[in-house]
């Protein structure tokens, strides 16, 4: 069991005493070392790596993504997106899309979305009861518990975003040619049910924390957001032993 968290309770915005420009300077110097860790990384092949990226529309996991991640090697690298899902998927265990696509050992893996959006989706939409929720926080857990016993540095990510930030994004992708191609008239009515979902993650916080806790992100403001990301995985990586293999010539 995690400990309770009243999201109502975390300011959306930043609290920590950076500027955007010192969050600047110190991002290009994270980014250097994610690049160094994963290098070691990838010889290594002892851990690999599972970041999960969570938050309500227009938080900021694409964004997230992309800056975060700019500096890593491809080929060490992989993102999924997880989606509502397809009627295959919900022939199955609603796990089996998940853990299909976990990273090898010396592989850094995103998930954008995760196995959580059973959970959150169907709660809200009152489609599954609480007996099943709960049932499924039991899986999770097992699932996850799992994957750290077998080496995955498992980092699971929140993104606080505030609901009047969720409307003016949405709007800037109504709005703006380059943002058009995102619009989607689901996200206004999940946008409307905005304190719903965050009693659906507040439980979620506190009954799916057995393997890895949760960090909450303040991302009204992207620059802080992808700051905050990059930071927490790097100190979480430089606690584990992650060097470059010695060989015998």
């Amino acid at each position: 069991m995690g400990k309770k968290i009243k999201l109502s309770d975390i300011s959306t915005s930043p609290e920590e005493k950076i500027t955007k420009e010192e969050a600047a300077k110190e991002s290009i110097k994270l980014i250097e070392k994610l690049a160094e860790i994963q290098d070691k990384l990838y010889a290594q092949k002892k851990y690999d790596v599972l970041i999960i990226l969570q938050g309500m529309d227009a938080s900021g996991k694409d964004s997230a993504v992309e800056h975060v991640f700019s500096g890593v090697n491809p080929a060490g690298c992989k993102v999924k997106s997880f989606k509502a899902p397809t009627e295959e998927e919900k022939a199955h265990h609603f796990l089996w899309r998940i853990s299909k696509e976990c990273p090898e050992k010396g592989m850094i893996e995103i998930f954008n979305r995760s196995q959580y959006e059973d959970i959150l989706v169907p709660s809200v939409n009152k489609s599954i009861d609480d007996e099943l929720v709960k049932a499924r926080c039991e899986e999770i857990n097992c699932f996850e518990s799992g994957l750290v016993r077998n080496n995955t540095i498992l980092i699971k990510f929140y993104l606080h975003v505030s609901q009047k930030e969720q409307e003016e994004r949405l709007q800037a992708r109504k709005t703006n040619e380059y943002k058009r191609w995102k619009y989607q008239q689901e996200d206004v009515a999940a946008i409307k049910k905005h304190d719903d979902f965050a009693k659906v993650y507040e439980y979620i916080f506190e009954h799916c924390a057995e393997a890895a806790l949760w960090n909450i992100i303040s991302a009204d403001k992207k620059w802080y957001k992808n700051y905050a990301i990059l930071n927490t995985i790097v100190l979480e990586l430089e606690k584990y032993g992650i060097y470059f293999p010695k060989v015998e010539l």
